[in-house]
């Protein structure tokens, strides 16, 4: 009994130091940071953020603390940043202070700093980046561009919706099946099939792993990974799917290699392939194996679900504001006709809709927090001391719903970027993917997508909601790292 005792003891004077421990590690750690609710020892801000809506805990404390503040993910310290005037301070004005990638623990489990889209390895990211932009923007150009494949895909489309014969479905699966084989065309060579198992695999894990990582339990991930690897729940499933992901690539990329044509390279695969065995010899190359893999699997996980989840919003905002379709189906039959496949180069003459697509971006507000950042040395911020390898959240929904740079920051309104002439407004306060050295790498593909894609759904039919436009609820399920329109259905009436 004494022994048993003693071991309490012991156990209970061992919890109270590590305890005692951490409190002054968050004190110490605290310094000369911005402001913010006290952090519980171990738990940080759990109390604050654990209500399953990070993005509207987050903008509430920036109620009360200001543009900048300080939370705690677990022992992990983040600097939020809100509002247009403070996040492009971080993503423009001092850009080299805030460039590094900030942690994302479900992805980094996987990743572990390779790649283009999540490393925190500067000179990495910078040859991939290089690399990545090069081969993407010279890729079919004289044979077959990026245009071409977008419009044939917008046409596959268009017959697999002529298909359902004006039954109401739901759009979120065909929507991804196109915008799945656009980046398969870029990144392997070839599409697939509608029905291809394989591509509605792939569908399922990046959707899912997404929804996943935004909800409850891959927020209490992200905020204690090290405790949370080992309990079961959701969260679990998050690896198993990026895990296939990784195995499709893997495969994908060895189905190139043995296909590969040095004469003529079909894909972003083959050139990167190229570039391997040109290195081969260079122990310091970036052009190896697992970039190559983790860098398509980045590029390609973050092409579809962006595309797909923005089109599937489009069609049902454009069902709630008919008037607003209407405009838009004008728009298209006086420039483009019925006939003919939409081209890019008629968004210049499409102030409407070109308003209506940039105005669907920032209502959707696809990623609300942004992508984490990190301080790349010791700075001073604001008058505050931030220690180099910080992470910061800039906060893209204060800046997209930021009442200084639009005329309705709360309301789906296709005026924020109209003039009272009818001509197209810029904002440089529209960055629904970032803006600056570190932006999104895809984000001229994604525009293209957009506006092929949508005009060419409704140069051939009017949208037909299952229920009253009224009843349309298009209000986003918001939540950490994603916003998701609910499910819904519409019937496609060929015009």
């Amino acid at each position: 009994m004494m022994f048993s005792e003693d071991v309490t003891l012991l156990l209970t004077a061992a919890l109270s130091c590590l305890i005692l421990f951490m409190s002054l590690k968050y004190f110490w750690r605290k310094g000369n940071l911005p402001p913010g609710p006290t952090p519980l020892p171990i738990l940080g801000n759990v109390l604050q953020l654990g209500k399953g809506d990070l993005v509207k805990s987050l903008l509430k404390l920036s109620g009360k603390y200001g543009e900048v503040f300080t939370i705690y993910l677990g022992s992990r310290p983040v600097i939020v940043v809100t509002g247009y005037k403070a996040v492009r301070e971080v993503y423009v004005d001092r850009v080299d202070d805030f460039l590094a990638r900030g942690d994302m623990p479900s992805f980094d489990f996987y990743y572990k700093n390779y790649g283009i889209a999540f490393t925190s390895h500067m000179d990495r990211w910078r040859e991939l980046r290089r690399f990545s932009l090069a081969t993407m923007r010279d890729f079919g150009m004289g044979k077959r561009t990026i245009e071409d494949r977008i419009q044939e895909e917008a046409e596959c489309l268009v017959a697999e919706f002529k298909k359902t014969k004006e039954s109401f479905v739901d759009p979120r699966q065909y929507i991804s099946k196109a915008a799945c084989n656009v980046i398969f065309s870029i990144m392997f060579g070839h599409r697939h099939d509608y029905e291809d198992a394989e591509l509605l695999n792939v569908i399922s894990w990046i959707y899912t792993s997404f929804v996943l990582i935004s909800s409850g339990w891959g927020q209490l991930y992200e905020m204690f990974p090290s405790v949370m690897q080992f309990i079961p729940g959701r969260h679990q499933k998050i690896f198993i799917y990026l895990k296939n992901l990784l195995n499709f690539v893997e495969k994908r990329v060895e189905r190139n290699k043995k296909a590969l044509d040095e004469n003529n390279p079909q894909s972003y695969v083959d050139v990167f392939l190229m570039k391997m065995e040109k290195e081969n010899t260079n122990s310091q190359t970036e052009y190896h194996f697992t970039n190559l893999v983790r860098s398509t699997l980045q590029i390609f996980f973050a092409g579809v679900e962006t595309t797909s989840t923005t089109l599937n919003f489009s069609l049902l905002l454009l069902m709630k504001y008919p008037d607003v379709l209407a405009n838009v189906h004008e728009e298209i039959d006086k420039v483009i006709g019925r006939d003919r496949c939409p081209k890019i180069q008629d968004r210049n003459q499409m102030p409407f809709t070109d308003a209506v697509i940039h105005e669907i971006q920032r209502f959707t507000d696809l990623l609300p927090m942004g992508v984490p950042r990190k301080t790349t040395r010791d700075i001073t911020y604001r008058g505050y001391s931030i220690p180099k390898h910080t992470n910061v959240f800039p906060m893209l929904t204060s800046v997209l719903k930021d009442p200084s740079c639009f005329l309705y920051p709360d309301e789906f309104n296709p005026k924020n970027f109209l003039h009272e002439n009818g001509e197209f407004r810029k904002n440089e306060a529209f960055i629904p993917l970032a803006t600056g050295k570190r932006n999104c790498l895809g984000e001229s593909l994604a525009r293209m997508e957009l506006f092929i894609i949508l005009v060419t759904i409704l140069q051939r039919f009017n949208l037909k909601p299952f229920i009253p436009p009224e009843n349309l609820d298009i209000t986003p399920n918001v939540s950490g790292l994603g916003n998701f329109p609910k499910p819904y259905k519409t019937s496609f009436i060929p015009r």
